[in-house]
């Protein structure tokens, strides 16, 4: 069964809405077959990578850069992954009191030299997140879950 690793650090309300909707999505009961797993930015390991189909990543925009937690995430995983999950689909979300480019860039610059795919739109919020970012944040997780259906 593939599976979809969602790896987040969620420490505010926003972030943690955003991750809530993501993962309902994820999880939608027309999703058949994948397997969704969840891991704080923190805990997840090469393991639980190397034994996804997919990523979706989530991070507040902390002082111009994704958190401290995400970019432990990557320095844990980047090289033993490198060669092992080039091509696998991916998505994010970011949340920003101000700014998101300096996260987004940073993300991007990562995932890029992993060679990972971006499936969907990334979800970029400053300030609350309304109904119409968390339906976005909904349809990005079910993008990713349905990408690894097929």
């Amino acid at each position: 069964m593939p599976r979809l690793l969602i790896v987040h650090h969620t420490p505010s309300p926003s972030t943690q809405a955003m991750f809530e909707a993501v993962l309902s999505g994820a999880k939608h009961p027309d999703i058949e077959g994948v397997d969704v797993v969840r891991r704080p930015a923190l805990g997840a390991t090469v393991p639980d990578v190397l034994d996804a189909d997919g990523y979706l990543l989530g991070t507040p925009a902390n002082l111009g850069y994704m958190s401290g937690a995400l970019k432990h995430f990557f320095d844990t995983v980047y090289y033993p992954c490198l060669d092992s999950t080039r091509g696998r689909p991916f998505g994010f979300f970011v949340h920003g009191n101000d700014d998101t480019a300096g996260t987004v860039r940073g993300i991007e610059s990562i995932t890029t030299g992993l060679g990972w795919e971006r499936a969907a739109s990334p979800v970029l919020v400053t300030g609350e997140p309304g109904n119409e970012e968390l339906k976005a944040c909904f349809e990005l997780g079910g993008t990713l879950a349905a990408t690894l259906m097929a």
